[in-house]
């Protein structure tokens, strides 16, 4: 390699001008080499221009003219020691870790010398900020030229976001959670209608009441079918309704899956083994109400027993059934309680005076009824939110006192069946659905109510 050593170079005519190599060639600048121009020339290292240095400072140092740094306060505060300025120098800084609003990046004159007209440190505190600064003159000292106080990074177009249990359909991802948990976003999609996102939310189901007992009432069924990610839902869906949506934002939404009720137990006479209620769902601003308790029957009323026995259902989400009701029929308790629409659940069945048959709790689409040739469970609602068509929140069956096969049936959607002679069913996990009612004679029990669910969808890709 050759090398030529000279102070200057200057065209052969007066005005001319020089040439340094031909098209294509490739000049190298080595680190650390400073380009400087004097006067006023234009062009390649004309006043005020910045060339780089993308090794990033993360303590304080002293800066060059014409150079720009990358500086990292992840770890703490820096200052930038100017040079002594003359007109045209310049410098630039810039936020290497968005941390300036956290640890500040203080840039400090040299002697006197002003910045922006006072003789004062600049303190940056911006996330995300970048300066570029020029000297003009002693009296306004370094003015800042350029200033970004936004700060532009990539981003996905689509949501990311984690927690629960993930799987994906087509362009969506589906996120199941089967107990509590955090939805967590990380991401929020650029467009605004791709933030809106489909959910199902039911809660726990209520246990079915003691002997000759009324069925649980299905946990509240909620749901909303959001046309970024759309999918097969069942008839109660409520995205007509503004207030039913979810748009998420990059933040954690902690995710509430309600726990089934626990049936009634029938300890003796006198005792009152009403099912207690499910508990509630929650997903952001969705809340779906527990399935009310089955009431008990009659067998522990006169003439079997005290005549102030309890056999009305509780309200909830959907309502349990009614007790038997020899003593005078016992009533479904209410559903969709408290209020929301589309309803969450139905109304528990009624039973009849002078029946040792009791009736089913409600489901998401349909009352309980009473037996016979009734006494089942109301219908739950059937959703493919997770690709696969799939019924929850059915009420419990009614405990009936006609033999062994005459408990009637639990909703479809996770209902438990009555018992005939036997215990009443539990509902089924993750579905809410209610608990099967207690079965003829004495010292039957109740089921649970099945446990909640909350499905969250959305456009990935």
């Amino acid at each position: 390699m050759s090398e030529v050593k000279v102070n200057k170079i200057s065209p052969r005519t007066a005005c001319g001008t020089t040439t340094l190599g031909d098209s294509g060639d490739t000049f190298t600048i080595p680190a650390g080499v400073t380009i400087s121009n004097s006067g006023t020339a234009s062009g390649f290292g004309s006043t005020g221009e910045i060339s780089w240095d993308t090794t990033k400072k993360t303590a304080t140092f002293t800066a060059v003219s014409g150079v720009g740094y990358f500086c990292d306060t992840s770890g703490g505060a820096i200052t930038v020691n100017l040079p002594a300025g003359t007109a045209g120098n310049s410098f630039a800084v810039a936020d290497y870790t968005n941390t300036f609003q956290t640890n500040n990046l203080t840039i400090s004159p040299n002697g006197s010398q002003k910045i922006g007209g006072e003789a004062e440190d600049a303190i940056l505190s911006t996330e995300g900020q970048s300066a570029y600064f020029v000297y003009v003159d002693d009296t306004e000292g370094w003015k800042n030229v350029i200033d970004s106080t936004s700060n532009i990074v990539g981003a996905p177009p689509y949501i990311v976001a984690t927690g629960g249990t993930i799987t994906t359909c087509g362009n969506c991802k589906i996120h199941t959670f089967t107990g509590p948990g955090t939805f967590t976003v990380t991401s929020a999609a650029t467009c605004a209608a791709d933030n809106v996102v489909s959910h199902v939310v039911v809660a726990g189901g209520g246990g079915g009441a003691q002997s000759r007992g009324g069925g649980g009432g299905a946990g509240g069924y909620r749901e909303v079918v959001s046309p970024s990610s759309p999918y097969t839902g069942s008839p109660l869906n409520g995205y007509p309704s503004a207030p039913n949506r979810v748009t998420v934002t990059a933040t954690a939404f902690p995710i509430t899956v309600g726990g089934g009720g626990a049936g009634g137990t029938d300890a003796g006479p006198s005792v009152c083994g009403i099912g207690t209620s499910g508990t509630n769902s929650v997903f952001s601003i969705v809340t779906s109400a527990g399935g009310g308790g089955g009431a008990p029957g009659d067998a522990n009323c006169a003439p079997y027993g005290p005549a102030a026995v309890q056999r009305t259902g509780l309200a909830g989400g959907s309502g349990g059934g009614g007790g038997s009701g020899n003593c005078g029929g016992g009533c479904g308790g209410a559903g969709n309680t408290p209020p929301v629409s589309p309803a969450q659940g139905f109304v528990g069945g009624n039973a009849c005076a002078g029946s040792v048959k009791s009736a089913g709790g409600g489901g998401a689409t349909a009352a309980g009824v009473f037996g016979p040739p009734g006494g089942c469970g109301g219908a739950g609602a059937t959703s493919s939110i997770n690709a696969t068509p799939t019924a929850r929140a059915g009420g419990g069956g009614g405990g009936q006192g006609g033999g062994p096969s005459s408990g009637r049936a639990g909703g479809a959607g996770g209902g438990g069946p009555g018992g005939g002679t036997g215990n009443g069913d539990a509902g089924t996990v993750n579905t809410g659905g209610g608990g099967g009612g207690g079965g003829n004679p004495s010292g039957r029990d109740g089921g649970a109510g099945g446990s909640g669910i909350v499905i969250i969808r959305y456009k990935f890709q």
